[in-house]
């Protein structure tokens, strides 16, 4: 249980009009081992960083406005518990491999803190991955007939049909559409509806105020997690659940 766990596996890149090929990332070191928690293991997430020119940091955000960025009214939510219960944000990005590899730990926390935890889902598309903030649109989309955890579930099941390409996938995330057996005439229209491109941004710029700089990015009870291990990622939340 000792191999590291990093909470931010890409930083943020500017958008690719910048000059220069981007440089070839090293292949992450032990995607994710996928254990049974009622076994008592754990997944444990082993992923190779590697340092990028990243977007100009926001200006700080004071602590008071802390809790309105990290949730909206609007934020997704997988799973919820009381209101007043422990909530566990992250920011990710669909295109990102280091949050494909976090996403099995995710889907056991959400059933080990089924009901003591608000698991809440924000967008932060790397500027870098060509296809991530459309991935979010598509999420988005589908999340407006109430599918947002089934194309949630697509984009990370299906990431290596899409992620890292320089083409437009819009055409892979329609099929996603239809396979969830969405209206493909609204979700197209939601897709390319700059609102939901708009939707997000607010997002994206959220997390950038918060000092979001690579993902995936999680905050307990709006503290940044920096866990060297996926157990002191479950040691932080069953303290915060103790409080």
């Amino acid at each position: 249980m000792s191999r590291i766990f990093r909470a931010a596996g890409h930083e943020n890149t500017a958008p690719r009009t910048e000059t220069g090929a981007r440089r070839t990332r090293n292949p992450m070191i032990a995607a994710a081992i996928v254990a049974l928690l009622c076994a008592a293991t754990v997944v444990v997430i082993s992923i190779n960083y590697e340092r990028k020119a990243a977007v100009p940091a926001a200006a700080p955000v004071p602590a008071a406005d802390v809790p309105g960025l990290l949730v909206r009214e609007n934020s997704h939510r997988l799973g919820t518990a009381a209101p007043d219960a422990v909530t566990l944000v992250e920011f990710l990005d669909f295109e990102c491999e280091a949050c494909a590899a976090a996403f099995p730990l995710v889907e056991d926390l959400r059933t080990k803190y089924a009901g003591r935890v608000n698991f809440v889902v924000r967008y932060f598309p790397i500027p870098s991955h060509f296809n991530a903030e459309r991935a979010a649109r598509a999420v988005e989309a589908a999340a407006a007939q109430g599918a947002f955890e089934g194309m949630y579930k697509a984009m990370y099941r299906n990431q290596a049909r899409w992620g890292e390409q320089r083409v437009a996938k819009d055409a892979e995330f329609r099929v996603f559409a239809q396979e969830l057996g969405l209206d493909i005439a609204r979700w197209e229209a939601d897709y390319n509806d700059p609102a939901t491109l708009e939707r997000v941004r607010q997002d994206f710029e959220d997390g950038r105020a918060l000092g979001v700089r690579g993902t995936p990015t999680f905050f307990l009870d709006g503290v940044q997690l920096r866990p060297s291990s996926a157990d002191e990622f479950i040691g932080a939340i069953d303290a915060a659940l103790a409080e």
